[in-house]
Formats: C-alpha cells, sequence, structure tokens
C-alpha cells in the first residue's frame, strides 16, 4: 500500500529488510522458489490451471504431488514442465505446481503416474507457521 511505503521510506536502505507482500526466494544457486503467499495475487491471472478431485485435495496440501487418478480438468494445451495453479474442483485455489506431462499426456499415462509437481500450497501456513515469511 501506499501508506506502507511512506513509512519505510523513513528507514534507512540498509535497516530496511523487505517491504511488501513476499512471493518467494532465491535459493543457493539463485533459482526463484514461489512461495504460497503469492497465490492470492497469481491466481486469478493464470493461462495455466490444474482441477484436482476432492479426494486429492488432502494429499496436495500435505505436500504430495498429483496422481492422474486424482486430476478433474487440467486447461488445453498445457506443456510440459509449464507451471500451473492448483485448484479444488470449486475453483478455491490451492497452490503451485509444475507440469509433469502435458494435456496430451496426460490422457494415455496409467492413473498412478505423477502429472503435477508440487511446488506450494497453502497447507504450508500450517507446516510452517515457524519459518515462513
Amino acid at each position: 500500500s501506499e501508506k506502507l511505503l511512506k513509512v519505510a521510506a523513513s528507514i534507512p536502505r540498509d535497516s530496511l529488510v523487505s517491504l511488501g507482500t513476499c512471493f518467494g526466494k532465491f535459493t543457493k544457486t539463485q533459482k526463484f522458489r514461489l512461495s504460497v503467499t503469492a497465490l492470492d495475487f497469481l491466481a486469478p491471472y493464470a493461462k495455466y490451471k490444474v482441477w484436482v478431485k476432492p479426494g486429492s485435495e488432502q494429499s496436495f496440501l500435505y505436500g504430495n504431488h498429483v496422481l492422474k487418478s486424482g486430476l478433474g480438468r487440467i486447461t488445453e494445451n498445457t506443456a510440459q514442465y509449464q507451471g500451473v495453479v492448483v485448484y479444488s474442483m470449486a475453483d478455491v485455489p490451492l497452490g503451485f505446481g509444475v507440469a509433469a506431462k502435458s494435456t496430451q499426456e496426460c490422457r494415455k499415462v496409467d492413473p498412478m503416474a505423477i502429472v503435477v509437481f508440487h511446488q506450494a500450497d497453502v497447507g504450508e501456513y500450517v507446516r510452517n507457521e515457524d519459518t515462513l515469511t
């Protein structure tokens, strides 16, 4: 917010650690990893989406990958290794992932194959509440 920006302007730059909402962190190898705190900002603009069945929601929220058996729907023309937003069947954003298979490959794979790699989910608020920033 603009009010927060004005307050932060009175703090010296070398003393200021961060300002606003944390979207993610850089790893030791200098790759950026999205955090679940960015979900509310990015979900409405997501081009590629995956919907999981109600039985697989809890598994995803515990940090597991999405299997073909738990896949409800997937956006057409999703490429392999494309970033996706994972939704429940009620259109509630649950987290982020990376498509392990393209849309066409998802139709042919066996039910126990991984179709979305887990990256972040709203369950992290509970699991990592001590370290989440």
